[in-house]
């Protein structure tokens, strides 16, 4: 876990007034933001403490890299947030909305997939290996809400025969020094439960998806599954399961996630009945 150490202090005295302590509250919180660590500030007389939360060399994890993968609305960047937050992990976010092509492709898919693929991969491709490739630099474990194969995975459900041959050649370009995870878990979801959830969080252009649209991807990810694998794959089925608001059935996941696995594919269930 973390542990909070002195930052510095500040004797404000004689300079007491209250409008003074305000402005340098504002400005020490400002000044210990940009050090992009998680900060508390403490005032006690006239004497400001500023503290820093530092991660513990330990990772209560066995896996230095996770990535968390599923379908469409599984609760993928949900559980890495609270994962960054109760563990102080590096994340790696996915960020879909930078897509330009995306609202459009969802109105219009064959003539947008392309783009829309490309832009993905070149996205991910650049944020994981900036990251990735500095991890020696940094304690803390890596948690991402997406592995690269999902580029793939989407690009053949989406893109037709040609298009997808073009862009296979290179995914695999880009794909072979990356990394792999050390654990990949793969929250899966009922169809219905997807849509539901998608419904909820309310992304305007998510709101056209269909449900063979989601199916077809599932499959996809069953299928890669499938394959010769030289990572641990958890599918964890958490059908039904509102992990961000029952703290009992995310203490499971946790738990799942903390145990070593074997190369291969390994299954666990949390839906309800």
């Amino acid at each position: 876990m973390t542990d909070f150490r002195l930052f510095f202090q500040l004797n404000l005295y004689p300079f007491s007034h209250n409008s003074l302590n305000s402005s340098c509250l504002r400005f020490l919180k400002s000044q210990i933001q940009n050090r992009n660590s998680t900060y508390l500030v403490a005032m006690k007389n006239e004497t400001i403490s500023a503290f820093y939360r530092q991660p513990s060399d330990t990772n209560p994890f066995p896996h230095g890299f996770i990535a968390i993968e599923g379908n469409i609305g599984a609760g993928k960047t949900t559980l890495c947030k609270m994962l960054e937050d109760d563990y102080d992990c590096r994340l790696i976010l996915e960020q879909f909305t930078d897509n330009p092509f995306l609202p459009e492709f969802y109105k219009n898919p064959e003539r947008y997939a392309f783009p829309v693929e490309l832009f993905f991969m070149t996205e991910r491709h650049k944020q994981l290996q900036e990251t990735l490739s500095q991890r020696e630099l940094f304690p803390q474990m890596v948690i991402s809400d997406y592995f690269f194969i999902k580029t793939l995975l989407f690009a053949k459900n989406n893109l037709n025969d040609e298009e997808y041959r073009l862009f296979q050649r290179l995914f695999h370009t880009l794909n072979a020094t990356f990394r792999k995870p050390d654990l990949l878990v793969y929250l899966h979801r009922s169809v219905p439960d997807l849509l539901e959830n998608i419904s909820k969080r309310g992304r305007q252009f998510e709101q056209s998806i269909q449900s063979d649209y989601l199916q077809a991807l599932q499959e996809a990810y069953f299928s890669f599954f499938k394959s010769e694998l030289d990572f641990p794959v958890l599918i964890i089925d958490v059908t039904g399961v509102d992990f961000w608001n029952q703290a009992s059935d995310y203490e499971k996941i946790v738990g799942l996630m903390r145990r070593s696995y074997s190369k291969g594919v390994h299954r666990a269930a949390l839906h309800h009945v």
